[in-house]
């Protein structure tokens, strides 16, 4: 390729990141040709790194470069503070770089490695909310190495995440267990191509595709993967679509989990994760109901032999599904953004963070316990709604309109990360909160004997079959809060 013709790139940030950027682009010149390096410590400014030279401070010079736009910058500052990213990405913005990719955070560079594959097109989420906690993954992930992990529902956005930051932890084998074929094809292609570029360790990744409402697959599985190591994320999450579909979600979250945890303690499994929701709170939702049945279920199962935990958190920025996703494209469109009610609030962290403490729980969690991550505090729909149009360059109700709807079938206000009966203590590890759980009168048993029919069917109680109402009503009878 012509140097003349060359994408020019600028590196934002001449540290142990930005250093590795370098020389791997060097030896793929097919990316473009790095011109400079861009960064703020007068220490660096002036000098040569990698052979490159180092300009600053990165406003002044972007400023210059104005009058010449470049192709393209890549922030390769790992532990950047979110203000920080908002205020480069403004500088970068204005100084008409026409892509502008970032590396991930902190938790996932492990060891001072970096990679170009690891790079990413910045998007809302990372300007949105506090900065992420950073977390030792080869530190954390100890627990795992050499183990046999498998992941439900691997395809998803929680699921997937773990599974790029488990590549780190030395585990021997990967299993992405899901559903969807597509998902988990995209996930295992992804994992292999992220090895095939250095990044974590080789474990040997395998797909499998399954159903957890299947009781003898999940058994015949658990039994030919011998799996060590469970992390449960499977679940339908879309509240209020499960409201619609009310005794899939059952089944599907409740039946399924229970599946699992039988056939993890037939076959050896050492410990298992659920991964669950602030919807689980006094849920007024089927979805929520699920959770909080899913959660119980967990954590009754605690015994020898398997370590059981619960790790519960509220919502997650651009998981698929999410408000964010929906926000972007009514954007795209030119609005306009629709939201249920001016006052709404929820709680966020982004789907790394969120992940990377998921996995330090499992290695530092205790059987039968329930740990909650610290989201801070929850931040207003409105507010979020406001900054993505910002983030795109345009101008709340002047560009883009926001319209009330109100509140969705299954939606509350305002969500709680724990109830009256729940305490939350900390906990060494940095937003890790330890819960003690007051009793609870449930009888999980007698519960999903009633509950069975409805979602499958029996010859001697053909009309409970797919019977929503009657679902209801059973979950009312067994949670207060559903019974509004």
């Amino acid at each position: 390729m012509d140097k003349k013709t060359m994408s020019q790139l600028y590196i934002i940030g001449a540290g142990f990141a930005g250093r590795a950027l370098v020389k791997e682009i060097k030896t793929k010149t097919v990316f473009g040709r790095v011109v400079a390096f861009l960064d703020d410590n007068p220490e660096k400014i002036g000098k040569k790194i990698e052979g490159i030279p180092v300009l600053g401070p990165i406003r002044d010079v972007a400023q210059l470069l104005r009058m010449n736009p470049a192709d393209e910058a890549i922030i390769a500052i790992p532990s950047a503070t979110r203000e920080y990213l908002a205020e480069l990405y403004g500088i970068l913005k204005s100084a008409g770089f026409q892509r502008i990719r970032i590396l991930p955070g902190i938790s996932q560079i492990i060891e001072g490695s970096a990679h170009l594959i690891q790079t990413r097109s910045i998007d809302p989420q990372d300007l949105l909310g506090r900065t992420p906690v950073a977390v030792n993954l080869k530190e954390s992930l100890a627990y795992l190495r050499g183990k046999r992990v498998l992941v439900t529902g691997a395809g998803g956005s929680i699921g997937s995440e773990l599974c790029r930051q488990l590549l780190s932890g030395g585990a021997s084998r990967l299993y992405l267990f899901g559903h969807g074929e597509n998902s988990i094809y995209l996930i295992d292609r992804e994992l292999r191509l992220l090895q095939e570029e250095g990044v974590g360790e080789k474990a040997t990744i395998i797909p499998v595709i399954g159903d957890l409402k299947d009781r003898e697959y999940v058994s015949y599985i658990l039994q030919r993967l011998r799996a060590d190591v469970i992390f449960h994320t499977a679940a339908y999450k879309h509240v209020p679509m499960m409201e619609e579909n009310p005794v899939a979600a059952i089944e599907n979250n409740l039946l399924g989990t229970r599946n699992l945890i039988e056939a993890a303690k037939e076959h050896g499994v050492k410990g298992f994760v659920l991964v669950t929701t602030d919807k689980a709170v006094n849920p007024v939702s089927v979805y929520g109901a699920s959770k909080y049945l899913c959660e119980k279920l967990v954590l009754s199962s605690a015994g020898p032999g398997c370590r059981f935990m619960a790790v519960r958190f509220g919502n997650v920025l651009g998981s698929r599904g999410s408000i964010m996703l929906l926000f972007q494209s009514q954007i795209a469109k030119g609005g306009p953004i629709t939201i249920t009610d001016n006052n709404m609030k929820r709680y966020f962290m982004t789907i790394p963070e969120a992940c990377s403490l998921v996995l330090k729980a499992g290695g530092v969690g205790e059987n039968g316990q329930l740990y909650i991550l610290d989201m801070g505090e929850p931040v207003k729909i409105r507010d979020m709604a406001e900054q993505m149009i910002r983030f795109y360059g345009f101008e709340s109700e002047r560009d883009i309109k926001i319209e009330t709807i109100g509140i969705r079938a299954g939606e509350r206000i305002d969500e709680s990360l724990w109830n009256e009966n729940e305490e939350p203590s900390p906990t060494p590890f940095d937003r890790i909160l330890k819960v003690t759980q007051q009793p609870v009168d449930l009888n999980l048993d007698a519960l999903i004997k009633k509950i069975t029919p409805v979602c499958r069917f029996d010859p001697s109680r053909p009309k409970e079959y797919r019977d929503g109402a009657l679902l209801r009503r059973i979950l009312g009878e067994t949670i207060p809060s559903m019974r509004s």
